[in-house]
């Protein structure tokens, strides 16, 4: 647990999980193997190309199962999105430093600014797939744990002013990357990783 107080892998999208009893082993292969070949059909031909019926032909498992396991095509591409989501949680709430603790909260808050901004570049595309209306947002787990994170780092470097204000500015910083085509991503990300650097540095004097 992060000197947050919340704890890792948090679910990108919806309620935190009530406690479940452990999935059953074909329920488990199913969902792996759904998983890996809806990755396959991202990577080969992108986001517009992943039907529910051709996932059906790749991974071998029935239609059914598909929408009883996702429930949708949007809830799909939200597992796969939380399957990121946790592992870049697990590195900046218990991970090695600069973005992990233990590096000074101005490092950190550059390292974890950076590290969001090359998770964005890759997942784009399927985020805004899976993009729910404006105002459901806010209700997204993710984004409290990120808020609270960044307010957290704000803090320990001594901004003197409006610590809420300016985490939920910094968010959207990052957040507007997701809004650019995937080549202009490509391009500009270095020069936008360099920018939050900057910006970090300047409103925190680090």
């Amino acid at each position: 647990m992060d000197r947050s107080g919340l704890s890792p892998l948090v679910p990108l999208l919806g309620p935190p999980p009530e406690p479940l009893t452990p999935e059953r082993a074909d329920a488990a292969r199913n969902r792996a193997r759904l998983l890996d070949a809806a990755r396959r059909i991202l990577d080969q031909d992108g986001p517009d190309a992943l039907t529910m019926d051709r996932l059906a032909t790749e991974s071998g498992v029935g239609k059914g199962t598909i929408f009883r396991r996702f429930g949708s095509r949007a809830g799909l591409f939200e597992a796969l999105l939380d399957e990121s989501e946790r592992a870049f949680q697990l590195r900046f709430l218990s991970g090695p430093p600069p973005l992990g603790p233990g590096a000074p909260a101005v490092e950190r808050l550059v390292a974890f600014g950076r590290e969001r901004l090359a998770t964005y570049s890759v997942v784009a595309e399927v985020m805004r797939a899976a993009e729910r209306p404006v105002t459901e947002r806010a209700a997204i787990p993710v984004r409290r744990v990120v808020e609270v994170h960044i307010a957290l780092l704000v803090r320990e470097a001594g901004y003197p002013a409006d610590v809420p204000v300016l985490a939920f500015n910094l968010m959207a910083v990052l957040d507007a990357i997701v809004q650019l085509p995937g080549d202009e991503i490509t391009r500009m990300l270095p020069r936008l990783s360099d920018g939050w650097e900057e910006l970090v540095r300047r409103v925190l004097r680090g």
